[in-house]
């Protein structure tokens, strides 16, 4: 996995940080760092999205996000624990692990020669 996949996980991972930041926020910090959040997250994905195609870049930041905050919620929010929201969080991850697989890596070298030329 190279540097700018790395960057769709850190984007997703502040996902689910502003997201639990909208429902849980009630100060004027935890609104903050929602808003810092909310910006470092769309800021890495767009800059993910110049140099890899954008719809398996989306498609990937969606999932690990409603993941992450699926299992974030049971953790750390008191959500109930089921087994079934897992087995469907599992059946979400390989399907993004299945698109990207199915993206081909030469998509970035193409990109990068098409803004060299």
């Amino acid at each position: 996995m190279n540097k700018t996949w790395m960057l769709v996980v850190l984007a997703g991972f502040f996902e689910v940080m502003w997201v639990a930041g909208l429902k849980h926020a009630d100060s004027v910090l935890t609104w903050g760092l929602t808003a810092i959040a909310i910006v470092v997250s769309f800021g890495v994905l767009i800059y993910a999205g110049k140099k890899l195609p954008t719809s398996t870049v989306y498609a990937v930041f969606v999932g690990l996000g409603t993941a992450g905050t699926v299992v974030s919620e049971m953790l750390f929010f008191d959500e109930p624990f089921r087994l079934s929201k897992l087995i469907l969080i599992a059946l979400l991850l390989a399907g993004i692990i299945g698109l990207k697989l199915a993206t081909p890596e030469q998509a970035d070298s193409v990109r990068e020669e098409e803004r060299a030329s």
